[in-house]
């Protein structure tokens, strides 16, 4: 296998292109569950375009009906990121302090993940974020109140050559 490097910033420009829209070419879960993780799935794939295509446990997308649950589930997202050990993008569980530009933060209700949103700046050392469902964009994580707050630092992507 080959390492990709995440390209933060693409993420991060992805997520500001789309913020308050909708990229045509994905579906819109909105009325369905949501589409916050739908949403960090397309910045992800943006800044790391490698999908990992493994029935039931991979990180994809080709339609509404053929996905990855980690595509568009907050549980699955994280729980594939941080297990990933083939193709496709991989993260570490990491302090919020340490977070950088275009990674992720899970919110957890005290009994599931239920929410995902990416990084898209900083203010006074606060990360600022984006994400659907609630669509936001720049928006002051201290304005967020889960149980707790879990981040994802991406440490880049493996594809085979």
């Amino acid at each position: 296998m080959h390492f990709v490097a995440y390209n933060r910033q693409a993420a991060a420009d992805y997520a500001e292109k789309w913020a308050f829209g909708r990229n045509p070419a994905y579906f819109n879960f909105d009325g369905l569950g949501g589409d916050c993780t739908n949403f960090a799935s397309q910045c992800l794939y943006a800044g790391a375009p490698v999908m990992n295509y493994t029935r039931d446990t991979g990180w994809y997308y080709s339609s509404p009906d053929n996905r990855a649950a980690a595509w568009s589930g907050a549980e699955y997202f994280r729980r594939f990121m941080l297990n990933n050990t083939s193709v496709g993008p991989f993260a570490s569980a990491t302090d919020i302090r340490y977070l950088e530009l275009g990674d992720f933060i899970n919110l957890h209700n005290g009994f599931e993940f239920y929410h995902t949103l990416i990084i898209v700046g900083f203010s006074g050392g606060e990360p600022l974020v984006a994400a659907h469902t609630n669509d936001a964009y720049m928006r002051p994580l201290s304005s967020y109140h889960p149980r707790s707050f879990h981040g994802l630092r991406i440490l880049g992507a493996n594809k085979y050559e």
